[in-house]
C-alpha cells in the first residue's frame, strides 16, 4: 500500500486534523492521483461528513466558493495555502448538462467516489489510516495502464457535465509512467455527445484548453480534439491549422491554431473573445500576431530598432513563440543591435513642436511628434536638431497625418 503521508505539508495536517476531530476527512482527486504518479502535488481536494456550515466555525478564514454544493475554501494566510473542504454527497440529476438539479449531503465515501467523472480521479486516501480508498482498483489499474476512463457508464458521465469532455483530454497529458489514452467507450461517448459543449460556459471551456495548452502532450492531445472534431464544437466558424508547433502560452497558441483563418486580426480576435470570453488581453495579443506575417521578419537595421523599441519584453517572446524556428535570425539579429545611442524615449517633446511649427494640440502634432519618434528610432539620431532637419523632407503643414506611421513594429 502507497504511504502518501510523506507528501502532506505541515499545513495539509492541521487542516485535515481539525477536520477529522469533528468528523471524517478523506483526501480526494488529483491530489491522489498525482501522488501516486510520483508527483508532488500542491493543491489538494478534501471531502468530508462536516456541513459546509460547521467547516466555516472550524476555521478561521473561509470563503463560501460552492456552499449550495457543499463546497468552502479554507484559507491559511500564514503559508498562504488553500483548500477546498466538500462536504460529501449524492447528486441527483444534471437538467442542465452543468450541475446537479438537487444536492443532497452524505456520508458515504463510496457513494461519492461513484458520481465523479473518471477512474483516476475516483480515489481517496483517508489520514487516519493511510487507507487508499479505489473502488475495486479501478483508479490504480487504469493509472498504471495509461488510460482515462469514465467512472460506471461514459454516456452518462458525458450527459451530467458536458465539460467533462475537455477534462478528458487534459487528463491524457502528464501520463507517468506511459502516456494516457482515451478508453474506447468513453472517447465514443465524447464524439456521439458534442452537444454537451454547446452547455458549458465560455469561461470554463478556456480554462480547460488553457490547461490542455499548456501540458507536455499539447500538440497531440489537440490532434485527436479535432480527430474527434471537439474542436469545431468548442469554437465554431473557424478555420484551424494542424500543421503548427504549438508553445506552452495558450493566447499564443490558440492564434498559432488559427494562424489560418481569413479574418483580420481584429476580427480573429472578437471572435474568440466572443467564443471562449478572452480577456481584453488575451484578445489583442492574438490581434497582434495574427495579422503579422513571415514577411515582416525583415533583417533590416531599421525594423530591428523599431522591434527592439516598440515591444515588450513579453510581446517578443510572443513573436519568437508564434513563429518558432522561423523567427530564430530575427530574434537573434534584434539582440545584436547596439542599444540606441539616446535610448527610446522621444527627444522631441509636443511643446517645443509646437512652438517651432505653430501646430496647436491635435491629431496633426500628435501624428508629427509619432512620425519624429519612429525616425529618432530606426536611424539613431542623436540629437534634437537631427531631429527637427526631418521637418524639411515632410509636407507636415498640408500632409494627411494619418499616413506619418508612428513607432510600431512591424
Amino acid at each position: 500500500m502507497e504511504d502518501l503521508s510523506s507528501q502532506l505539508s505541515d499545513p495539509d495536517k492541521l487542516v485535515l486534523d481539525r477536520l477529522c476531530e469533528r468528523g471524517e476527512a478523506w483526501v480526494v482527486g488529483g491530489w491522489v492521483r498525482d501522488s501516486l504518479a510520483g508527483k508532488r502535488p500542491t493543491e489538494m481536494d478534501i471531502a468530508t461528513t462536516l456541513t459546509p456550515q460547521v467547516i466555516s466555525r472550524i476555521f478561521e478564514k473561509t470563503i463560501p466558493v460552492g456552499a449550495a454544493y457543499g463546497t468552502i475554501l479554507v484559507i491559511d494566510e500564514k503559508s498562504e495555502k488553500s483548500w477546498e473542504v466538500t462536504t460529501l454527497r449524492s447528486d441527483g440529476s444534471y437538467g442542465d448538462g452543468r450541475r446537479p438539479d438537487q444536492v443532497k449531503f452524505g456520508d458515504d465515501i463510496y457513494e461519492d467516489l461513484a458520481r465523479r467523472d473518471f477512474t483516476i480521479n475516483a480515489m481517496a486516501w483517508e489520514p487516519k489510516t493511510g487507507q487508499i480508498i479505489d473502488i475495486d482498483s479501478a483508479g490504480q489499474n487504469d493509472l498504471k495502464l495509461g488510460i482515462v476512463r469514465a467512472v460506471g457508464l461514459p454516456e452518462e458521465r458525458i450527459k451530467e457535465d458536458g465539460l467533462r469532455i475537455l477534462r478528458a483530454f487534459r487528463f491524457l497529458d502528464a501520463g507517468e509512467p506511459r502516456p494516457r489514452r482515451l478508453e474506447a467507450d468513453l472517447q465514443s461517448a465524447i464524439i456521439e455527445n458534442l452537444q454537451m459543449l454547446d452547455l458549458v460556459s465560455s469561461e470554463r471551456k478556456w480554462a480547460e484548453l488553457s490547461k490542455i495548452f499548456k501540458g507536455q502532450r499539447r500538440n497531440e492531445i489537440i490532434q485527436l480534439m479535432d480527430d474527434c472534431n471537439v474542436l469545431n464544437r468548442l469554437i465554431k466558424n473557424t478555420k484551424f491549422s494542424m500543421k503548427c508547433q504549438f508553445s506552452g502560452i495558450p493566447s499564443v497558441d490558440i492564434a498559432i491554431l488559427c494562424s489560418e483563418d481569413e479574418r483580420t486580426g481584429i476580427e480573429l480576435g472578437n471572435h474568440l473573445k466572443e467564443q471562449l470570453k478572452l480577456s481584453n488581453l488575451e484578445a489583442s495579443t492574438i490581434q497582434f500576431l495574427h495579422d503579422l506575417k513571415l514577411t515582416d521578419l525583415r533583417l533590416e537595421i531599421t525594423s530591428l530598432r523599431r522591434f527592439n523599441s516598440a515591444l515588450s519584453n513579453s510581446m517578443k517572446d510572443e513573436v519568437m513563440q508564434y513563429f518558432g524556428e522561423q523567427a530564430i535570425e530575427f530574434i537573434d539579429a534584434a539582440s545584436q543591435i547596439e542599444p540606441l545611442s539616446m535610448g527610446n524615449k522621444p527627444m522631441v517633446a509636443g511643446e517645443y513642436l509646437m512652438e517651432i511649427t505653430g501646430l496647436e494640440a491635435g491629431v496633426r502634432l500628435g501624428r508629427l511628434k509619432g512620425w519624429l519618434h519612429r525616425r529618432q528610432i530606426e536611424e539613431d539620431l542623436r540629437s534634437t536638431g537631427e531631429i527637427i532637419s526631418l521637418l524639411d523632407t515632410l509636407d507636415w503643414e498640408n500632409g494627411e497625418p494619418t499616413s506619418w506611421p508612428s513607432l510600431s513594429w512591424p
